[in-house]
């Protein structure tokens, strides 16, 4: 019968290691995971989106604000401003704080000459005005936002004086053309006459639009009492025949 073989004795043959190889690939379960992309490293700000750059109160203006401001900008032309001198108040008017000039400059896109040339003049009309930042030696500019304290200041600053200025040529024009001698030619006469009498209208027009023009400086509102009052005693004046 035969014996069978003995077991083969195994020898232990210690493994090889592996070579150090690349990080796991993603998705792998050994190994941590790698960021995320689009993630700010640590320590590092994120970046601001663009909503937030346009936001209000940042550095750039808002749609809104560029809208309001080219919009307040085109009416202003028209009142015979210039469209930067109204940008420039409703960018102050729809800000919350008192702002300064860079900041200004940055929502505008203009120059620092244009920007400060602006500023001089609203703040000539009163419109806008001066006052300290918090915590900041820049000068700080803040508008009027009582908007028919605004209208009443610059029809006083402007159209009075327009109005008294051409009232007094008028008034000069009539003593000359009343005081002028008799022409011994009746044509000439009667033209001098004619014109005297239609340059005391001219006057008296002015004068009725000063008047006018006063009593809505006097009035704290824009109501139509105190101009049909105004215009009734006119109009009792000239049906008298008083100039």
């Amino acid at each position: 019968m035969a014996t069978a073989a003995p077991p083969r004795a195994i020898s232990a043959v210690p493994r090889p290691e592996a070579p150090a190889g690349p990080a796991p690939a993603s998705g792998s379960a050994i190994g941590p995971a790698p960021a995320r992309a689009g993630r700010a490293d640590a320590g590092r700000p994120a970046g601001r989106s663009p909503r937030a750059r346009n936001a209000p109160g940042t550095g750039t203006a808002s749609p809104p604000e560029r809208l309001a401001a080219d919009a307040v900008g085109a009416l202003v032309e028209l009142w015979g401003f210039r469209r930067q001198l109204g940008r420039v108040w409703t960018l102050l008017f729809l800000s919350e704080r008192p702002l300064a000039a860079p900041a200004l400059r940055a929502r505008l896109g203009i120059s620092a000459g244009l920007l400060s040339m602006s500023l001089a003049e609203l703040r000539g009309w009163g419109v806008v005005r001066r006052v300290a930042g918090p915590g900041d030696r820049k000068a700080h500019w803040e508008a009027e936002t009582d908007v028919w304290r605004l209208v009443r200041h610059v029809l006083a600053e402007r159209e009075r004086r327009a109005l008294e200025g051409a009232l007094a040529t008028l008034q000069a024009a009539l003593a000359e053309a009343q005081g002028a001698p008799p022409d011994a030619d009746p044509r000439v006469g009667r033209a001098a006459r004619f014109q005297a009498q239609r340059i005391a209208q001219l006057a008296g027009l002015a004068r009725t639009a000063l008047a006018v023009l006063q009593a809505l400086l006097r009035s704290a509102r824009a109501d139509l009492g105190p101009l049909r009052a105004l215009s009734g005693a006119l109009a009792m004046r000239r049906r008298a025949g008083v100039p």
